[in-house]
């Protein structure tokens, strides 16, 4: 495939519209058992740390530790859901369905369907954040009409890791493949973002090299929402989120062209 072609700008066309309603449409056969599964892990989270650990620790950052690790939970499953989605069922769809194939079979470009799965990741991304925000604000905290301002925080966050995983779906001869992604990338960010703890608890070095972490700026915009207070340096926050889920875009577009327009 020609340099040219490989490395062309996206193409933006509404014809992505139905490829992201067909994920829809086969989502809403699942969609109980997935919402679940995106409230069950972070809910034993925050009840178990939150409760447990918070009794011995009292307050962090002037909230309760249920409170604090709460809203690092809104962004940590934002995180995993887009994740996921963007690894194993964007790779069951284009590598053993086959389900891409057949699609840009039709008059849909390969660029229509890489558009589709991006935005399907966030999406993904905002059903688990509202999901988990509902259960915050039924445990008491959260109530305040900013932290509606989450939500486009969490899609930020899916666009952001779908596309991440989009990448490593061009890279992976398999669903093992995705384990490094896991344990090089998801879980040293969760650890380092400030969802368990307060960063400034790092040392300096350490604290300042979280700050190109895009889940540290994610959490950074959401737990002053969940506060009912307006972040600081919002516009920078949402710079390099915007930044991150954009590069990431155009790298996993380049990679899947040359993955299957060879």
């Amino acid at each position: 495939m020609a340099y040219a072609k490989l490395l062309a700008p996206p193409s933006f066309s509404p014809r992505f519209a139905p490829v992201w309603r067909r994920n829809l449409l086969v989502w809403r056969k699942l969609a109980f058992a997935s919402i679940l599964g995106n409230i069950a892990d972070p809910l034993l989270y925050m009840l178990a740390l939150g409760y447990g650990i918070g009794a011995l620790i009292g307050s962090v950052g002037g909230m309760s530790y249920i409170e604090f690790i709460g809203t690092g939970m809104v962004c940590q499953s934002a995180m995993f859901a887009a994740s996921f989605e963007g690894m194993y069922s964007a790779f069951s769809r284009m590598h053993v369905q086959r389900t891409w194939e057949g699609i840009i079979n039709a008059p849909i470009a390969l660029d229509d369907v890489v558009m589709a799965e991006w935005l399907w990741c966030a999406t993904k991304a905002v059903v688990s954040t509202a999901a988990i925000l509902l259960v915050i604000m039924a445990l008491g905290y959260g109530h305040h009409w900013l932290a509606v301002l989450v939500l486009p925080v969490g899609l930020l966050v899916g666009l952001v890791f779908g596309a991440a995983g989009l990448v490593m779906n061009a890279l992976a001869p398999n669903y093992d493949f995705f384990t490094y992604f896991f344990t090089l990338v998801l879980t040293p960010m969760l650890l380092l973002s400030g969802v368990y703890f307060p960063v400034d608890q790092m040392p300096a070095a350490l604290a300042a090299a979280t700050q190109v972490l895009p889940l540290k700026h994610a959490i950074d915009l959401a737990r002053p929402l969940m506060l009912g207070q307006i972040p600081g340096l919002a516009a920078l926050h949402v710079a390099v989120l915007v930044f991150y889920a954009g590069l990431a875009y155009y790298a996993a577009l380049v990679l899947t062209r040359r993955r299957l327009l060879k």
